[in-house]
């Protein structure tokens, strides 16, 4: 048995399946149905607008819409932020842009010869790096 705190109510639950303790659990779900049916009566609604009228945050809508219980085929101006940047996407969790650049960013740290610097990062370079100062001191 897992015991934890609940990080909505902050009381003492058993950590089993969900993140939350049921009687916040039952809430989430009413917040759920109470936005989901909003969404279904304003379909031209973004995710701003969805979270003031029904005083439930960006980030929990953004759960539910990536969780697959919010359909983003029912809803044409809905979009929620990027993970990383909070550019707004429609799918997955970040936008095409970060994705290119943790792709590249692994493909610098695994490549043979240890990491790249970006061409464009070059020129803001201002760390002193260890071999800078071993070059300093006529080493390698």
């Amino acid at each position: 048995m897992d015991l934890t705190y609940c990080p909505k109510c902050g009381r003492l639950f058993s950590k089993n399946f969900r993140e939350v303790c049921n009687n916040c659990h039952q809430e989430l779900e009413k917040d759920y149905e109470r936005c989901a049916e909003h969404l279904r009566k304003n379909r031209g609604m973004d995710i701003q607008q969805l979270s003031e009228e029904t005083e439930i945050s960006i980030k929990q809508i953004a759960r539910w819409v990536r969780e697959g219980r919010i359909s983003m085929m029912d809803a044409p101006n809905l979009t929620y932020p990027c993970e990383s940047c909070g550019t707004p996407i429609r799918e997955g969790h970040i936008c095409e842009n970060c994705r290119k650049r943790l792709q590249r960013d692994v493909r610098n740290a695994t490549s043979p010869g240890g990491t790249r610097i970006n061409p464009d990062e070059e020129k803001h370079r201002s760390a002193y790096q260890i071999g800078d100062r071993l070059q300093d001191r006529g080493g390698n």
